[in-house]
């Protein structure tokens, strides 16, 4: 895609939700998208990979929380555009009567999201920005589609770091859980600073994408606090539940991300 505005989009700044979908390999993108990809690459070239562990995870997890824990609700926070196995669709492989609604900011995301669920009674694709809680929480398409009385899965999934300290990620998170009842559960991947190349690439993000931040495993683990983490518990993408066994020594790309899912007791 090309030009400088397209459906009342400024083209010429990168988006977080288009950056992803580059890495992922979509088209859904533009130039200054692409030039935040080119410039991660050269800090890890193996960059598209670790899009493609987070979009893996996210199906083993709405399998989970669908499946084993038996939800049906799913607040999908910073959804991003849509791609393979969306969580609506995993989700209903296993519940039938799930219902989802996503939030994002992005104007061509929440332009693709509509057109994907159209068709889909029970799932809405809702534009207000994640970090303002109580918008979200009052919308009237998530209130009409989430019943807060029943337990909720509340998705951060690859989108946490891309808000900075000041911002304060866990009073947000805290906003959602309360607002949700017992029985309901937290699903949250994060960037995490697993060594030198972690920060070198937490470097890049911030420097040619705005953010980025890669926390230790301790800070992404006070996300859960007051929570009842599933086992594995908090782990390296690839080793939370793998479908096909034991992923075997991690290599770097495979630690640049943590992720885990906790119950409200």
């Amino acid at each position: 895609m090309t030009g400088s505005k397209s459906a009342g989009v400024d083209t010429t700044k990168p988006s977080i939700a288009r950056v992803y979908d580059a890495l992922l390999g979509g088209t859904d993108n533009f130039a200054a998208d692409n030039a935040v990809v080119e410039h991660l690459a050269e800090t890890l070239p193996e960059i598209s990979e670790v899009a493609r562990i987070n979009r893996a995870i996210l199906g083993r997890g709405v399998r989970y929380l669908a499946g084993t824990a038996g939800i049906t609700q799913f607040l999908d926070l910073g959804a991003g555009l849509p791609t393979m196995e969306n969580t609506h669709q995993v989700a209903r492989s296993l519940q039938p009567e799930a219902k989802v609604a996503y939030v994002d900011f992005d104007p061509i995301a929440l332009a693709h999201g509509r057109a994907l669920v159209e068709h889909s009674e029970g799932t809405v694709v809702v534009a207000a920005d994640l970090r303002s809680p109580a918008e979200v929480l009052a919308d009237p398409a998530v209130a009409q589609t989430i019943d807060f009385s029943q337990p909720v899965a509340v998705m951060l999934v690859g989108i946490l770091h891309h808000l900075h300290d000041d911002e304060d990620p866990a009073a947000i998170v805290d906003s959602y859980l309360s607002a949700v009842p017992s029985g309901s559960h937290l699903f949250i991947t994060h960037f995490c600073d697993s060594g030198p190349e972690a920060r070198a690439l937490e470097k890049s993000f911030l420097e040619f994408l705005g953010t980025g931040r890669f926390r230790t495993h301790e800070e992404v683990l006070g996300l859960f606090r007051g929570l009842e983490l599933v086992e594995p518990g908090l782990a390296y993408l690839p080793e939370w539940r793998p479908t096909d066994g034991a992923p075997g020594e991690l290599t770097i790309t495979q630690r640049l991300m943590i992720g885990g899912i906790a119950r409200k007791p």
